[in-house]
């Protein structure tokens, strides 16, 4: 797992906006329980700008979550990113295997 600044910013952000639309707060929304500015808010769920400890805690208050929960990976979402691909797999091999079975019916009609 990547603990680089970077790495934590991109989780940061997307576990802000998961955890938020989770609750079906628009950013306008959660800014206003924060008091803080829709572009504030907005700049760290981008990841251009980085909080302090006191904001990082009131805004997992709002979210109804443990501050720690802003820093976990999203592990139905990698479950979810293996299925797609499992599934996606298994269409290709269909559609291949079904391509293989008709050629021969195609070619005799052409």
């Amino acid at each position: 797992m990547d603990t680089d600044e970077k790495s934590c910013r991109a989780l940061l952000s997307q576990n802000i906006k998961r955890f938020r639309n989770r609750l079906g707060l628009s950013q306008m929304e959660l800014a206003l329980n924060l008091d803080m500015s829709t572009t504030f808010l907005s700049d760290i769920e981008t990841g251009k700008k980085w909080l302090s400890a006191k904001t990082l805690a009131q805004i997992s208050k709002a979210l109804r979550i443990e501050v720690y929960e802003l820093f976990k990976p999203d592990t139905k979402q990698d479950v979810s990113i293996a299925i797609r691909k499992y599934l996606d797999d298994v269409d290709e091999t269909i559609i291949k295997s079904i391509e293989q079975s008709i050629r021969p019916a195609v070619g005799k009609s052409l």
